[in-house]
């Protein structure tokens, strides 16, 4: 039975012997890109004022709620003001008593200029009462600016904002006693515009001086904060410290960041792009296209005669889902961008042609450090 089963070809066949693997190329996609840095820092107010009081005694009066937004000069706080007043009083009483004295002191004068002149009264006389006019000019000009210390101290008794912004919660209470000076009422801040402060790397600030990107004064950021996935917020560069610190090696920088909604808060943290080249003509590829090999990274080109080569590179910036690839090939090179794991360095393949297309930037990560900042990409002109 198995003879007749071989004879009449019950054998199974042999597979037919397979052809190149196919994989998908495509030249590498040109396009003029922006290099962002990334950091990590906190916004700041611009402005940030204790409000203490200038007069001394009891809290008489608070005209404000805790958190609102208030307007330099806005009336906060008022002190028991009857102290003062009597001062000011008192300090009107001897201004009066002092310009009494001082036309008492003229009328004399003038008796005894007239006396004088008919030899009824003598030259010291006179030069007595021209002192006496002397001393009592400078009695009233002290008394005059007592009067207007004593009224500048009754006007302390009105305490007012010193700046624009959002006030935060009194804490002092109607009644309690506080000192000139020393006592804390409450703080404002600015709420507009926002400073946004962070650390950069030595390494990084004479990367950005010898290219001259980075460190000028204007050069555009933007934030994002903690639960957002895009860089929403825009601003500009207006700060970078005049020393490094020695113990961490970094140098602090910060941005203005406009905030008229008042959405942003002293305080909150976010992650900052800064704008680190020039738009420049970048060969960008699939990020997936890149392998990593040893201490190295790759991508497998595939050359005329249809042999898989494998070209080390040096790799920029992520855009998005593609990778800038600052050296290793060329614009004319075609990539491997799909079935990569089926392709071998020297290994015959059958290429079909494919077409790289930028996606939509994909919200990156915070850097690991403030002092190692993480490197992104962005289309020129976005």
């Amino acid at each position: 039975m198995p003879l007749a089963l071989s004879g009449c070809g019950g054998q199974a066949e042999s597979p037919p012997p397979q052809g190149n693997p196919p994989v998908t190329v495509a030249t590498p996609l040109v396009q003029n890109v922006v290099d962002w840095d990334e950091f990590v820092g906190r916004f700041e107010a611009i402005q940030s004022v204790e409000v203490r009081p200038r007069a001394s005694g009891y809290l008489l009066g608070i005209h404000f709620r805790d958190g609102q937004m208030v307007k330099k000069g806005q009336l906060l706080f008022t002190v028991d003001p009857r102290p003062a007043e009597a001062a000011v009083a008192q300090a009107v009483a001897q201004a009066a008593q002092a310009q009494a004295t001082l036309a008492n002191a003229r009328t004399e004068l003038a008796r005894s200029q007239t006396l004088a002149a008919s030899r009824a009264a003598s030259t010291e006389e006179v030069e007595a009462r021209q002192a006496a006019l002397r001393s009592g000019q400078a009695q009233v000009a002290a008394a005059q600016a007592n009067v207007r210390a004593r009224r500048l101290d009754l006007g302390f008794t009105r305490v007012t904002a010193p700046i624009s912004g959002r006030i935060s919660e009194r804490r002092v209470d109607v009644g309690n006693s506080v000192a000139a000076d020393q006592t804390v009422l409450t703080t404002i801040v600015s709420v507009s515009p926002l400073h946004f402060s962070f650390n950069g790397s030595e390494a990084l600030l004479l990367k950005y001086q010898r290219q001259g990107e980075g460190t000028q004064i204007g050069t555009p950021v933007r934030i994002k904060l903690a639960d957002e996935q895009a860089y929403s917020h825009d601003g500009t560069l207006d700060f970078i410290d005049n020393v490094i610190d020695a113990g961490a090696g970094t140098i602090r920088a910060r941005a203005v960041v406009p905030n008229a909604s008042g959405f942003l808060k002293p305080g909150m943290f976010g992650n900052l792009r800064l704008e680190a080249s020039n738009p420049y003509p970048a060969l960008l590829v699939p990020d997936t296209a890149i392998i990593a090999d040893a201490a190295r990274q790759v991508v497998y080109v595939v050359d005329k005669s249809g042999t898989v080569v494998a070209r080390p590179v040096q790799t920029g910036p992520l855009l998005g889902n593609l990778r800038v690839v600052r050296s290793g090939i060329t614009r004319e090179d075609r990539v491997i961008i799909n079935g990569i794991q089926r392709a071998r360095p020297g290994q015959k393949v059958t290429p079909q042609n494919g077409k790289i297309t930028a996606a939509p930037a994909a919200p990156a990560g915070p850097p690991t450090s403030a002092a190692a900042p993480a490197s992104t990409a962005r289309p020129a002109g976005n």
